[in-house]
């Protein structure tokens, strides 16, 4: 298979929609015509990671968090991607596409933390962040080629995956040229009917003045006719962060089941702890890597506990002084389980494709 083709898939699994708008995501190194028969799947991609990669004789390793955020503006020769690069290596991320999808980073922790799905719900809704509008224009049949592939061109016709989407119907146009006016099709000044193909395409907001200009300039018309319809963007029941319910526990029990499945032998702990034992816990948050910014979330759900990946002294503090419990597994131990279950869930997708989770990858920091 080659790359191009594996990008949908890799798509589907943690859409890139769902990503943050200050994210670095996708196909980051690589040639889409590149064959891919090995590929890695990592959280992070570290000179350990890269030697085992090489190893492996992988084509293209995925990473989960980005190896290179800034835009680069001179390539330092050392540089791991830039060695990707030199070897024709592709990488890959899907960061925060994956926290935020069904079965990504935060699923897999609630899971952790035994969190039923009945309950479950996103700590903070995902919010398209790219609205649509769907262009409908009516094309003579022997223009609808070219209005089309200018229309894409100009970006429109994207829906996930896919390039050049598009609806095609045919009917009848009727116009009344008046004086002035130098119609493509019949005389100005008499009723006029036209066969037309109705053409429907998606146009990002963002490029629908790059379209409108398009289609004049391709259309035979002089002023031809289109409507442009504002599309709601459709409700998923995905977001950062998760929050539901678990069968009545004590802080304790909580904290060993969660070292537990994530395979881990310790974690940091904050709160009023001996007073969550006695009340118990039914109700927890959690936000994996770095959940600082979904605390205030986590609060206002009025959550017994936070379990998270890192978090900041005050934010600790905060947490603390309303009651709440913390738990933290530190960044990339709350993550890793999320990731692994990606590599199974890809390679079940790709079976002719070997994919591995890396062995070499670690959180850089152990309690000593």
């Amino acid at each position: 298979m080659h790359l191009d083709a594996l990008l949908p898939i890799l798509d589907s699994l943690a859409p890139l929609r769902f990503a943050e708008s200050w994210d670095n995501v996708g196909l980051l190194v690589g040639d889409p015509a590149r064959a891919i028969s090995r590929i890695l799947v990592t959280v992070d991609y570290t000179h350990a990671v890269a030697e085992e990669a090489r190893a492996f004789g992988a084509e293209l390793v995925v990473a989960y968090h980005p190896p290179m955020f800034a835009a680069v503006k001179r390539v330092p020769h050392g540089a791991l991607w830039a060695d990707a690069v030199r070897r024709d290596v592709g990488l890959y991320s899907m960061h925060t596409a994956l926290d935020v999808a069904q079965g990504g980073t935060n699923d897999v922790l609630a899971d952790a933390c035994g969190i039923d799905k009945v309950s479950r719900e996103a700590l903070r809704p995902f919010a398209e962040k790219d609205a649509f509008y769907k262009l409908v224009t009516f094309v003579p049949e022997s223009d609808v080629e070219r209005v089309s592939r200018a229309l894409f061109e100009a970006g429109a016709g994207r829906i996930g995956g896919y390039t050049q989407c598009s609806f095609r119907a045919p009917g009848t146009g009727t116009f009344f040229g008046e004086e002035g006016t130098n119609p493509a099709v019949g005389v100005r000044g008499k009723l006029e009917t036209a066969s037309e193909i109705r053409l429907e395409t998606i146009v990002p907001v963002s490029h629908v003045t790059h379209v409108v200009k398009a289609l004049r300039a391709s259309h035979s018309y002089e002023e031809p006719a289109f409507d442009l319809v504002r599309l709601a963007p459709v409700p998923e029941d995905v977001g950062l962060g998760r929050i539901g319910n678990v069968a009545l526990c004590t802080g304790t029990e909580l904290i060993a089941r969660v070292k537990k499945t994530l395979g881990i032998s310790h974690v940091l702990a904050a709160g009023r702890r001996d007073e969550r034992d006695e009340k118990g816990i039914s109700r927890v948050a959690v936000a994996a890597g770095a959940g600082g910014e979904l605390l205030s979330d986590a609060l206002r759900a009025q959550a017994d506990a936070f379990v998270t990946g890192e978090l900041r002294h005050h934010d600790a503090l905060e947490a603390a002084r309303h009651g709440m419990l913390v738990v933290s597994a530190l960044h990339s131990n709350s993550e890793r389980a999320a990731v692994f279950l990606f590599a199974e869930r890809l390679g079940a997708r790709v079976p002719d494709i070997e994919v591995r989770a890396s062995t070499s990858d670690a959180d850089p920091f152990t309690i000593i």
